[in-house]
């Protein structure tokens, strides 16, 4: 099974990435909308980084909160991108990007509320049944709470539980959350369904003020943000951790730094060579 610390295959890293000989990362993260039905030269190097590397697949728009029905032209899409590239993990967001066709172009929360609980596991149901494959889902970094009737960890509970998914558990998220809405992170993560977490994202942010963090994943990780791994590392299973870097993305070699950390601390607590 796959584990270790992957890093986000991105066109100013994939050179380097493919030619790059090290132990990190040991896997490479994709979004399949930047890489779907795409030929030519960045096919090419799309096949040789899945050859140098096990792949795993992020999407940005699937939109499993939205109300109107799945877009299938899109998830056809998916499952032929997936035939040609060996995706070993699909994941998305528990959020929406889109309504009435209307793409918003941000991952919006979705209302902590059991019809919306209903409403989402049963879209993702239908994803898992198309694809032939479970799908792990990722708590999202949100502002401001949407007419909430459940507590956050309760909600994405329960759609776990109903859609019989998995979970991505995005840390640097959790963090972010639990600032800005002032709850205890640890007690969180501790409440959530963590023999079902198949997928770890750890990233960086920006604050902008006394009372307000911006998930920018334009940074590096902070020393409270590892911290928090470490601590969920000893509650949880082996599993991936990807380190996320969307913009102000560096040389391959200013990021081995924080792979390495990452490493550390999961080798401390985990053993890589068995992970199940």
């Amino acid at each position: 099974m796959l584990a270790g610390i992957g890093l986000g295959f991105r066109r100013d890293l994939a050179d380097a990435l493919i030619g790059w000989r090290g132990s990190l990362p040991a896997f490479i993260e994709l979004a399949p909308e930047n890489w779907m039905q795409i030929g030519g030269y960045w096919r090419r190097k799309l096949l040789q980084a899945a050859e140098r590397y096990p792949v795993t697949a992020h999407g940005l728009s699937l939109s499993l909160g939205s109300p109107e029905p799945l877009d299938w032209e899109f998830l056809k899409g998916v499952k032929q991108f997936f035939e040609e590239v060996p995706v070993q993990i699909y994941t998305e967001h528990l959020s929406y990007a889109k309504c009435d066709n209307a793409h918003l172009y941000d991952l919006l929360p979705i209302p902590f509320r059991e019809d919306a609980v209903h409403h989402v596991a049963d879209r993702i149901k239908q994803v898992q049944d198309f694809l032939g494959r479970k799908i792990a889902i990722e708590n999202v970094s949100y502002y401001t709470p949407v007419a909430p009737e459940l507590d956050e960890h309760t909600f994405i509970s329960a759609v776990v539980k109903e859609a019989d998914c998995l979970l991505l558990l995005d840390v640097n998220n959790v963090y972010v959350n639990a600032f800005n809405h002032q709850y205890d992170a640890k007690d969180f993560i501790s409440k959530l369904p963590l023999d079902k977490v198949a997928y770890i994202h750890m990233a960086g942010h920006e604050q902008v003020s006394d009372d307000l963090i911006i998930d920018t994943h334009g940074a590096e990780v902070i020393d409270p943000v590892y911290e928090l791994f470490e601590w969920t590392a000893q509650r949880i299973n082996p599993v991936p951790v990807l380190l996320e870097r969307d913009f102000n993305i560096p040389d391959l070699e200013e990021l081995l730094p924080e792979l390495g950390r990452l490493n550390a601390i999961a080798t401390r607590h985990w053993d890589l060579r068995n992970a199940a």
